[in-house]
């Protein structure tokens, strides 16, 4: 069994846009000899969380994980509704629970003061009122993620105070009183914080949820050369306007866009003690007695994801659907290291595959020859003659091999 499994890409796009930032243009960033095109891993994980087709997540054998400011509203109060609960009792259940699972932030104890003074003062029926009555229950200020297993034990003490219809000014109490022990009871779900951030990790500052700390590691991609770049210009014929006698011929709109290609190099870094602890709710010390079947899925379905899901920007006018043209994958109980400083300086133009097998193997070379090597490989590449070595990147497969081989060092008994 193998701690960390290490993988390597590297993927042409041709004409797309891949990453934009907030003006529009391809996102950048400088390394080595000079600035390179840039894919975000916030953009990478997106769409492999989101990825409904063939060996996608979803499909892996556990929940995914539910991301929204909405949820206790769609899942609690919606559902409460719909089983006959009083819409009050409903609503101030919902929001008790969002207090009890996130606390109250300064703004939400402010608007219930002020609530509460309107009560006094006999004024229930007022527009804010109304308007918070209105809004969604239990919405939080920001996006939360929550698991399927959380969210359902979150429901089953929500029904459980409703089923007592107690009066709405002692719900707070009743939630309380059952949520007292639900740290332990939630840290005891298997993936209960959802299979998605089990790999990929969420931020919490609630002092039920526990923080789930990211076991799938995602650099941002970057090319091995230069960015290549240029203004795309369009124009947009009105058909109509056109068949005017009197008409000018033209455009009803003209614009430009940024349009980008590239070699670009990927890398993901796996914990395994980690991922096996997130998924199954055990200690990561324990990972090499705990089962092990769902994280090894994950593992093989991942490898398949990060060699063929692109990102999706511009889909109609790029079609930006790439697959890797190599794959290496490194495994062992070293710790982790890119090797993203194989392109420090840039790859020479010419035959841009070809120079980057050249650069990655000679950067290989140096970084075992000075640190040693005493993990495994092995890859899978296209276009690479003898430049991809066996004694140095391990056995040449295809991808569902490939993808396997990684499974197998994550469940090897």
């Amino acid at each position: 069994m193998s701690r960390f499994i290490q993988i390597h890409t590297l993927t042409s796009y041709p004409a797309s846009l891949l990453n934009r930032d907030d003006a529009g243009f391809a996102k950048r960033i400088p390394f080595g000899d000079g600035t390179r095109t840039r894919v975000s891993s916030q953009c990478l994980k997106r769409h492999w969380r989101g990825f409904e087709g063939r060996e996608s997540l979803r499909d892996a054998g556990a929940p995914m994980s539910i991301r929204s400011r909405v949820t206790l509203d769609h899942e609690l109060f919606q559902t409460l509704k719909r089983e006959g609960v009083d819409e009050a009792l409903a609503r101030e259940v919902t929001e008790q629970v969002k207090g009890a699972i996130f606390g109250k932030s300064e703004k939400a104890r402010a608007k219930e003061d002020a609530a509460e003074k309107k009560t006094k003062k006999g004024v229930e029926g007022d527009e804010a009122s109304a308007g918070a009555a209105g809004a969604a229950a239990g919405r939080t200020e920001q996006v939360t993620v929550l698991g399927r297993p959380e969210v359902e034990y979150f429901l089953t003490e929500a029904r459980a105070v409703c089923a007592e219809k107690p009066a709405i000014k002692e719900v707070k109490a009743k939630v309380e009183a059952r949520f007292k022990d639900a740290r332990k009871n939630l840290e005891a779900l298997r993936t209960g914080a959802g299979l998605d951030a089990a790999m990929f990790g969420r931020m919490v500052t609630s002092d039920v949820l526990a923080r789930c700390d990211a076991a799938v590691h995602v650099a941002h991609a970057f090319t091995v050369h230069g960015e290549f770049a240029e203004t795309d210009y369009f124009s947009a014929i009105d058909e109509l306007e056109r068949e005017r006698d009197d008409a000018q011929l033209g455009s009803g709109h003209i614009g430009t866009a940024e349009l980008t290609s590239g070699l670009f190099y990927g890398y993901v870094a796996l914990d395994v003690p980690l991922l096996v602890s997130n998924l199954e709710g055990c200690d990561a010390k324990a990972w090499r007695s705990a089962e092990r079947a769902l994280a090894a899925e994950v593992t093989r379905r991942l490898v398949h994801m990060i060699a063929t899901v692109s990102p999706g920007a511009k889909l109609g006018s790029t079609a930006p659907h790439a697959y890797a043209q190599a794959v290496l994958i490194e495994t062992g109980d070293a710790q982790p290291r890119t090797l993203a400083n194989a392109f420090l300086r840039s790859v020479a133009k010419g035959d841009l595959l070809a120079n980057a097998y050249r650069a990655l193997g000679a950067h290989l070379d140096e970084s075992d020859g000075m640190y040693g090597w005493d993990g495994r490989r092995a890859h899978a590449a296209m276009h690479a003659g003898d430049l991809l070595p066996a004694t140095r990147f391990g056995a040449k497969m295809d991808l569902p091999s490939l993808a396997k081989w990684a499974a197998g060092q994550v469940a090897e008994v």
